[in-house]
């Protein structure tokens, strides 16, 4: 039986890839008991942050500003107009169109919503300047893989 040595540049506790998967879950549930009061999950957020910047969005809009496939976003859209935050309607003149409008209460729910940056600043008890810079390096890190996946597609 061989001994693998410590300190490898292949140890699980070096690699990106499993640094970022774990920082991911853990924002993910750390999210969790601050969306649950306004009834969303943090996928439904996302997508309601897109909406209150954009608003009206077609729902491939939608999946694209969320980097999504308009597959993934259709139940989440769907679950939202079921809570009453949002209105689906086909386009006049493109039937193939869904156009994603706010409805009063999700409009409403932003308020709510606008204290969520903070109250996860204190749950997370990183500095504003921490978050800013992380926020800077992940959009660097994610346009690198971007690239680095066109050149081998």
């Amino acid at each position: 039986m061989t001994t693998l040595t410590s300190s490898s540049a292949l140890d699980l506790e070096r690699q990106v890839c499993f640094a970022m998967v774990l920082a991911s879950r853990g924002i993910v549930q750390a999210y969790r008991p601050v969306l649950e009061p306004m009834g969303l999950t943090h996928p439904q957020h996302l997508v309601m942050l897109a909406l209150w910047q954009h608003a009206p969005l077609s729902l491939s809009r939608i999946a694209h500003l969320l980097q999504l496939d308009p597959g993934t976003v259709s139940p989440l859209l769907k679950r939202l107009e079921a809570a009453g935050l949002v209105e689906r309607t086909r386009t006049p003149g493109d039937e193939r169109t869904l156009s994603v409008t706010l409805t009063d209460t999700g409009l409403a729910l932003r308020s709510q919503a606008e204290q969520v940056p903070e109250q996860m600043t204190a749950r997370l008890g990183l500095s504003q300047q921490d978050l800013e810079q992380l926020h800077t390096l992940m959009t660097r890190v994610v346009a690198a893989a971007e690239r680095a996946n066109r050149l081998e597609g």
